[in-house]
Parts: C-alpha cells; sequence; structure tokens
C-alpha cells in the first residue's frame, strides 16, 4: 500500500499531514510511557507544542474551507510562535532551568509573551469570550494587584516576572496539572480515541438501543447510561453532550418525548459522566496528584457517589418517560439508526473486543494497582491487539480478503489517533491557561486571602461557607473541561474548606469538583444544556428547567460530602455503604417528589406543590443531615408517604399479578 496525492485536492493533503502529525505524536507519547527516558518537564513542553501544533492544523483546514482568511493567518502564526517556542525552550532546558532561574534575555521575554498571547488565543476559539476574559482578568490582577481593592491587593508583578510565572520558569502552562495531563491523562484520551475509531462508541449506543426495547422509559434510559459510559472518558460534558446527544436526543424526540425533556435528560447525563468511576472525566487522575493519594484510594471514594447520582437519575428519567410515553406506541428499528446491521454472535464479539481492555484497565489499577502510566500503557496495548486481532479473525473465518480488513483496520486506527488528539488538544491548552492563571494567583497570595474571607463573610458558620463555596465554584467551573474547572476550584476554594472549618481532604474536593462540574448545568452559562438545546431544538430556560429537576439531589449530594464525610471518605466499609444508602434513598426522594407525573393525593396546586415540597425538604435532610436517626427517620416518612401515595398503583399491580398465578392455576 504505497500513498499518493495525485488524485487528492490541498486539503485532503493537509487533513492526510495533520492526522500523520496526529500519529506521530501518539507514537511519542506511548514511547515516553513504555521508556520514561526524559525528564517530565521536558517531555511535558514538546508534548504541549506538538498537541498545538496538531490542533492548529485541523483548525487551519476548517478556517481555509470555509474561506475564512484571516483566521487562517491568525492560526498560521500561532503555530509559527508555538513551534519557535518549543523548539527554543527545549534548546536551552538546561539553561533556564538551572542557570538563569528568575532571569531572561529580552528576547526570552518577547517569546513567552507571543505564546501567552497564543494560549489566550486559542483558549478563546475553544471555549468563547467568556472564559478568556476570565483568563485576562487573572493575568491583570497578577500585574496591576497593587490597584486592587482590600484585601485583595498585593504588590503587583512586574511583565517580566509575569512572563517567568507563565512560560520561562516551567510553571504556568507548562505547570504541574499540565504535566499531569501530558503523562497521565493523555493516554486514556487516546484510549477514547481509539475506542471511538474501532467502534466502541457504536456498540455503546446499540447496548442502550436494545435497552429501549424491554422498558417503557428504556430510550430515555438508554440515553442515560451511553451518555454516562462516553462521558466518564471524553472528560467534557460539552463534547459529550455533542458526540451522543446527536443520536439520543433525535430518538427520544422519535419517541414522542419533548425536545426541551429530552435535551434536559441528555445534558444532565453528559454531566454525570464525569463523576462516574474509573476514569471520572480525569479529575480523578488530578485529585489522587493534588492529595498526595493513590488514584484507587480516589475512585474507591467516588464509586458511592456516582450510584446516588446514577439510582436518582434513573429513577427522574424513568419517571420522565413514563409520564410523557404513556398511551403512545414505540416502534425502534435498528436498521433506522445504524449504518450496518449486526446479529447477536457479532454483538458478543464486539463487546469482548472492547470489554476486554476495558477489564485489564480495571483489573491493573484496582488489583495490581499499578500506576496510571503503566496501566493506560498497557490496556491501549491490549486495545491494539483485540481492535485488530477479533476482526481479522472474524475475517479469516469467514473467508474474507485479509488485506482488505487489515486496511480499513489501520484507517480505523489512523482516525482514532486524531481523534484522541482532537479530543485532548482543547483540555491540555485550557489546562495550560488554567495552570498559568492558578500560578499567579498562588504568587499573589489569593488563596490564603479567599480563605479568610470565606471564613469572615459566613461568620465561622459552616452551612454559610459551603453555600457561598458552592455558588463560587459553580460560577469558576464556567462549562469548562472537568479537569480544567476542578484545578481552579481545588486551588481557590478546597485550601479554604480544610483549613477554616476542618473538613477532611477528600471530602473537600469531592465537594468542589462536584459543585464544578454543575456549572455545565446552571444558568445563564450552563454549556451542556446550550450544546443538547442546539440538538434538540428547543427552548433553552424550558430546557433548563427540565435538567435542573432531574439533577436536583446532584446539588444537593456535595453537601452531603461535608455534613457525612464517610460517604466518600470511609474507603468501602459498612459505615460508607450505609451513609451512601441512606442518602441514595433521600435523592430518590427528591427525584420522586420533583418528577413523578402522577397524582400528589390531589389534583389541585394547593396540595400537589406543599407534597413535592415536602419530598424535597425530607430527601434533602436525609442526604445532608448530620445525625443518622434524623436522616432515617425521614426516609421511614419518605416511604409512608409514598405508599399512602402509590397505594392504587400498587394495588392494581398486585390484583394482576393475583388473576395471572390464579388463571395459571387452573391451566395447571
Amino acid at each position: 500500500m504505497v500513498y499518493s496525492i495525485s488524485n487528492k485536492d490541498r486539503l485532503e493533503v493537509a487533513n492526510d499531514l495533520v492526522t500523520a502529525l496526529a500519529i506521530i505524536t501518539w507514537v511519542w507519547v506511548l514511547y515516553y510511557a513504555f521508556t520514561q527516558r526524559m525528564d517530565r518537564i521536558l517531555f511535558t513542553v514538546i508534548f504541549l507544542g506538538a498537541i498545538i501544533v496538531v490542533y492548529l492544523g485541523s483548525e487551519m483546514i476548517e478556517a481555509y474551507r470555509e474561506e475564512k482568511m484571516l483566521e487562517v493567518a491568525g492560526l498560521g502564526i500561532s503555530a509559527a510562535v508555538t513551534i519557535v517556542t518549543t523548539l527554543y525552550m527545549t534548546a536551552f532546558y538546561n539553561t533556564l532551568l538551572s542557570v538563569r532561574v528568575g532571569t531572561a534575555l529580552p528576547r526570552e521575554y518577547a517569546l513567552a509573551a507571543a505564546f501567552v498571547l497564543v494560549i489566550l488565543y486559542l483558549s478563546y476559539r475553544a471555549y468563547g469570550f467568556t472564559f478568556l476574559a476570565v483568563i485576562v482578568a487573572a493575568l491583570l490582577y497578577g500585574l496591576y494587584g497593587d490597584l486592587a481593592p482590600g484585601i485583595l491587593r498585593h504588590g503587583g508583578f512586574s511583565l517580566n516576572r509575569t512572563a517567568n510565572i507563565m512560560v520561562l520558569d516551567f510553571q504556568g502552562v507548562y505547570g504541574s496539572i499540565s504535566r499531569i495531563i501530558a503523562t497521565w491523562v493523555a493516554l486514556f484520551l487516546l484510549y477514547a480515541g481509539l475506542m471511538r475509531g474501532f467502534g466502541a462508541f457504536d456498540l455503546i449506543m446499540r447496548v442502550a438501543f436494545r435497552m429501549a426495547t424491554y422498558v417503557r422509559s428504556g430510550i430515555a434510559l438508554s440515553a442515560v447510561t451511553s451518555s454516562i459510559i462516553i462521558g466518564s472518558i471524553t472528560g467534557s460534558q460539552a463534547a459529550n453532550t455533542a458526540i451522543t446527544g446527536s443520536f439520543t436526543i433525535p430518538l427520544m424526540k422519535e419517541s414522542g418525548m419533548k425536545s426541551e425533556t429530552a435535551g434536559g435528560i441528555e445534558s444532565v447525563a453528559s454531566t454525570g459522566g464525569q463523576i462516574m468511576p474509573p476514569i471520572m472525566g480525569a479529575a480523578a487522575f488530578v485529585m489522587a496528584s493534588l492529595l498526595g493519594i493513590t488514584y484507587v484510594e480516589v475512585m474507591v471514594a467516588g464509586i458511592v457517589p456516582a450510584l446516588i447520582f446514577y439510582g436518582s437519575v434513573v429513577i427522574a428519567v424513568h419517571y420522565k418517560g413514563i409520564g410523557e410515553l404513556r398511551g403512545k406506541s414505540i416502534e425502534l428499528d435498528a436498521a433506522d439508526k445504524f449504518d450496518e446491521t449486526m446479529s447477536t454472535k457479532e454483538f458478543a464479539v464486539q463487546c469482548l473486543r472492547f470489554g476486554i481492555p476495558f477489564a485489564v484497565l480495571i483489573y491493573m489499577l484496582g488489583v495490581l494497582q499499578y500506576t496510571v502510566l503503566t496501566s493506560a500503557l498497557y490496556t491501549i496495548i491490549v486495545m491494539f491487539i483485540t481492535g485488530f486481532g477479533f476482526p481479522l479473525v472474524t475475517a479469516a473465518s469467514e473467508g474474507n480478503d485479509l488485506k482488505e480488513e487489515f486496511v480499513s483496520l489501520l484507517h480505523d486506527t489512523a482516525f482514532g489517533f486524531r481523534e484522541g488528539a482532537m479530543i485532548l488538544a482543547p483540555i491540555a491548552i485550557i489546562i495550560a491557561a488554567i495552570n498559568g492563571v492558578v500560578d499567579v494567583f498562588e504568587a499573589s497570595g489569593i488563596p490564603g486571602v479567599l480563605s479568610l474571607a470565606l471564613l469572615d463573610i459566613s461568620g465561622g458558620v459552616m452551612l454559610y461557607a459551603v453555600i457561598l463555596a458552592m455558588v463560587i465554584s459553580i460560577i469558576l467551573g464556567l462549562g469548562m473541561p472537568t479537569v480544567a474547572a476542578y484545578v481552579i476550584v481545588a486551588s481557590l476554594i478546597a485550601p479554604a474548606l480544610v483549613q477554616q472549618f476542618f473538613v477532611p481532604d477528600l471530602a473537600a474536593h469531592f465537594f468542589v469538583l462536584y459543585a464544578a462540574i454543575l456549572s455545565g448545568l446552571t444558568p445563564p452559562i450552563a454549556i451542556a444544556v446550550v450544546v443538547a438545546t442546539g440538538i434538540a431544538g428547543s427552548n433553552f430556560w424550558r430546557t433548563v428547567h427540565e435538567a435542573l429537576k432531574i439533577s436536583a439531589p446532584i446539588y444537593v449530594l456535595p453537601f452531603a460530602f461535608i455534613y457525612n464525610p464517610e460517604i466518600v471518605v470511609g474507603g468501602w466499609g459498612m459505615e460508607t455503604f450505609f451513609s451512601g444508602l441512606v442518602a441514595l434513598l433521600g435523592a430518590l426522594g427528591i427525584a420522586h417528589g420533583l418528577n413523578y407525573y402522577g397524582k400528589f393525593f390531589h389534583e389541585s396546586p394547593f396540595v400537589k406543590f406543599p407534597v413535592k415540597g415536602v419530598y424535597f425538604v425530607l430527601g434533602v435532610l436525609a442526604m445532608v443531615y448530620p445525625s443518622m436517626p434524623v436522616r432515617l427517620a425521614c426516609i421511614a416518612i419518605i416511604f409512608v408517604m409514598m405508599a399512602v401515595q402509590l397505594r392504587s398503583h400498587i394495588w392494581k399491580r398486585f390484583n394482576r399479578k393475583s388473576k395471572t398465578e390464579s388463571v395459571q392455576t387452573a391451566e395447571d
């Protein structure tokens, strides 16, 4: 097989070149993971430069295709600055790191300033003006901190010192979080890209589609399941909503669900994927590094909260599905949804093809407790083996052309490499920017100031402080990718909860992680809802309303981490399990009160809405209140209310079952 450009236009050639750059970058990343024969900081410098160039190449092709020549020029200049900066920082690595610490030559300051502008420009392209404004405001605060009011005032940094912090001292854009992205998270996103290239996402959709045939609300539940699985890998609420929502939202609408409900369900499910172990949108790796604990400890701590989320959302979505699909016939034809039909045997083979690498990942991380880098490396190796092996064996057994199958698999692999780079690049760019912002804040002493301010504003009352911390975390989340949102709130908010209110480290970090992720559902930003609304063609505010009702228990759950920290701190013991179970039942009470489709004792709104409010309050207390007897009493009241409310449905179901058994007995 020989590559030829004779029958390709310039855009196709450029596209192939970008794919080749992506492949070279990933091969180099895999080589580093296998050998680790390079200083981690230097590896991060080269990695960031390479992945940015791949991203810029892809963006330039799109801009050229749309005849946006000004953008092409800006992207070209950005690529040139990135290449020059990366080569310079690599060539003079030892000098900058060890000899001229804290000072630099004029040309180096100019180069650093240009590279910071590139990062700002790319952050704007990837995440819009709002996020750009936050980064610029942080830089201005560092430069002109002497003009800030009150306790926010600091001495201010010179332009040269800012350049050192951001680039030349190998902090800032090359800082600790960027190194985690380069050495840990990157391989998992390559895994995600390969899964998509080999067709795993299609398989996940098929699994979800088959679920829809067994339960009346199965179509909506299939959206939850597929979005959560894929969202855990992609690390971005917006990206996951776009990937899975393009399939699940039209399917829900086609079945008879309202546009706003379909959009709300998808946005909540895509957001929830970010907190699902084992990957947790890649935030778990960063949390483990920041807290100095193992990844397995973070993963185990995230299991119970994830189950609480999944259980409450499943109930809420089930209610939504039943309520909107009652009396409607649902006819699903897989042939209309997928390019190819798949037999049961082919389905089982595909499940093994993608299930084996995932099992290897879990086994190496959870049982053998290998490092994240080693586990990811061997998972990818197994992914290559099963990704190529199963189709080739199948082709050989069926007498198909092996060469043709192999070439097709090479194309899938190339697509997976490029897809992995495209998933990774915006996250790497935004993390580089956030890392710079965090380093500027830390140099100015703002985390300590915020800690004292939180204590002062709250008057030392934990409830007020926690509510304020959650609001700030949601605001700072800004709909960013999970890792970026977590990094900024973990640096600014979590220390205040730990130092001033003695919240356990793990509980504080889970609190800010969940709160920051919720920014994807919280208006006016609500980036996950914005994307879902665009796909569903629904009204934004109605979609937000549906999303908030479905996700309401998740807004309460972070408070449970604070007042009942054993949910995340207790390992996998009985105390954690029991407290988590009570919190789950409380979350189900909230979901029932806000989403149940039937009558609440009486049709009158003067009865209906107060009863809903009672369910909500009891559910909140059951999840959060720091006294187990009170929590259990709230659960008991919820159960009694539900039994009374649903007695007619329960009685009808019981009678139907009794009649069926009677008929069977008579026949016997």
